[in-house]
């Protein structure tokens, strides 16, 4: 069962990143054990990221892609946003450990707290696929909104069923109704209809934990 959490401030729901609050312990070793490093790695190296680069992590859960970017980058920004206040207490902590200095922020990818036009890079990292689909429309708008001309956003994400079936860790912690709105078609749409040119899929692997795709649009 999923379990959805409802924000004090706001009364909004979100979907917890490990699906229920009592995973999150084991969520960032699990994913680990399951090949999540390699593949953020991946996604990190297609961006192209220059010292100076600002950089927003949208739904960065405990931080593993924030502090994976911040030691690989350390002349850039890192900005990461989770609605979850358990999963920011463990990127701080995480962070704290890691002796890096990232900024970790409250609040939905739908109503990003930023300026128009303030990151030269986007991610997201295993998230789409816990957001409705209006919810989705929204996000990849207010991505647009904050990227800078020639700004990218780089996605990975579990694989709609019709492109596999779902892997274990992707059934264990999400429904397939969950899953359903990740088809490349649905996905691509979605980034077309927010405004991004050259959107596409670069990439497709089978993991341990699902097969999941690669995606790039450029503002």
């Amino acid at each position: 069962m999923q379990e959805l959490v409802i924000t004090a401030r706001s009364q909004r729901t979100y979907l917890p990143a490990a699906g229920q609050d009592r995973f999150l312990p084991l969520y960032d070793l699990i994913t680990k054990l399951m090949g999540a490093d390699q593949a953020r790695r991946a996604l990190v190296d297609r961006a192209q990221i220059r010292s100076g680069h600002r950089i927003l992590d949208v739904g960065c859960g405990t931080g593993s892609l924030l502090i994976q970017l911040k030691r690989l980058y350390p002349e850039t920004e890192v900005v990461g946003l989770d609605p979850d206040p358990k999963a920011l207490a463990r990127a701080r902590r995480e962070a704290g450990r890691a002796a890096v200095s990232i900024q970790l922020d409250q609040g939905f990818g739908d109503e990003l707290p930023y300026r128009d036009a303030s990151f030269d890079r986007v991610f997201s990292s295993l998230m789409f696929h816990h957001l409705s689909a209006d919810e989705k429309g929204k996000t990849v708008r207010a991505i647009r909104r904050v990227l800078k001309p020639g700004g990218e956003f780089h996605m990975l994400d579990f694989e709609g069923p019709e492109n596999g079936a779902p892997g274990f860790l992707a059934r264990l912690l999400h429904s397939s109704e969950r899953l359903k709105g990740n088809s490349e078609s649905r996905v691509l749409s979605v980034m077309t209809e927010a405004g991004f040119g050259n959107a596409k899929k670069v990439d497709r692997r089978a993991m341990l934990f699902g097969h999941i795709a690669y995606y790039r649009a450029t503002a």
